[in-house]
């Protein structure tokens, strides 16, 4: 007996360490995030929800009783639409050109303030002022202080009587988006920048390699996932700008600086056109979701969650 009952008590050690331990411990730590779920869901995805049931009626809100289903005509409409297909091409050519000369600024920017130098930190709060700025006020400050006709700082600079955001609106909307968002890109790069290990820079120095060498093989590749990850979430912010366009120039003159948010907003709040408004609002998320998934795609291919940086 005395002999049997370390070996019985060893078993049920043995059995306690490799029985499953209850679930109530993994429910305890999501618990908390519960109401940040049910929130989410209630903002985000109900509505959503509705606009989809929407899309397939027609309902215009001037007309009492029109509301009935009419499956796909809404789309068909939309995909008709020439003014649909400006607006949708104005939001591409401000996301790519807005997402190009932002990333190009803010990594020279970001080369530059790598760099040691008096005043550093001064230099990099006033940079990234514009980003902490709310984007409503930034577009009225380019459209009093710096657009004006009469009182702008560029006719002062430049000279003329010029109204550039008449004569020049969809380049004068992108200006404003590319002063908003160049400090963001601007701290994912020089963080980037920061990361780099010291010793590869030290020896590719000793080596003789010059700073453009450098740069183009140890720095470029090393912040490419960086790169990646600042033209993924700046296009997707980008993409979504109503602010700069509904405060700058209302989409005009005419529908030269119109993109889908301020397009979809026309239909739905001046025309009162529900059921098309809603398939406008699901055709633009399911092309952003298109890009966002083939974005990211791209960025798992270099960086691996599980594994590290390939």
């Amino acid at each position: 007996m005395t002999a049997v009952a370390p070996s019985l008590q060893t078993g049920q050690a043995t059995r306690a360490r490799t029985t499953p331990k209850p679930k109530s411990g993994a429910w305890a730590r999501r618990a908390p995030l519960l109401p940040a779920l049910l929130f989410t869901i209630v903002v985000t995805q109900i509505p959503f929800v509705l606009t989809v049931i929407y899309s397939f009626q027609s309902w215009n809100l001037v007309r009492p009783g029109s509301q009935h289903f009419v499956g796909l005509q809404n789309y068909a409409d939309v995909f008709t639409d020439s003014q649909f297909r400006g607006a949708l091409l104005n939001t591409v050519v401000i996301t790519v050109v807005c997402v190009l000369v932002a990333l190009l600024l803010g990594l020279g920017l970001a080369l530059l303030l790598d760099r040691k130098f008096l005043g550093r930190g001064v230099v990099r709060t006033l940079l990234i002022t514009p980003f902490l700025i709310l984007p409503a006020a930034g577009a009225l400050l380019w459209k009093t202080t710096m657009f004006d006709p009469t009182y702008g700082l560029l006719n002062f600079v430049f000279g003329g009587d010029t109204d550039w955001l008449s004569e020049f609106p969809l380049a004068s909307v992108m200006t404003q988006i590319v002063w908003q968002w160049t400090p963001f890109m601007m701290l994912l790069l020089l963080a980037g920048l920061q990361s780099q290990p010291k010793d590869v820079l030290e020896a590719a120095s000793v080596d003789g390699a010059g700073r453009w060498r450098t740069f183009a093989s140890i720095t470029l590749p090393h912040l490419s996932r960086y790169i990646q990850l600042s033209v993924l979430l700046g296009a997707i912010y980008i993409v979504n700008s109503f602010d700069a366009i509904f405060l700058m120039t209302q989409g005009g003159p005419g529908t030269s600086s119109t993109n889908l948010p301020y397009y979809i907003y026309q239909r739905a709040f001046q025309g009162f056109d529900i059921g098309q408004s809603s398939a406008m609002g699901v055709v633009t998320v399911v092309l952003t979701l298109i890009v966002a998934t083939f974005a990211l795609r791209l960025m798992f291919r270099t960086f691996d969650v599980s594994r590290g940086v390939k």
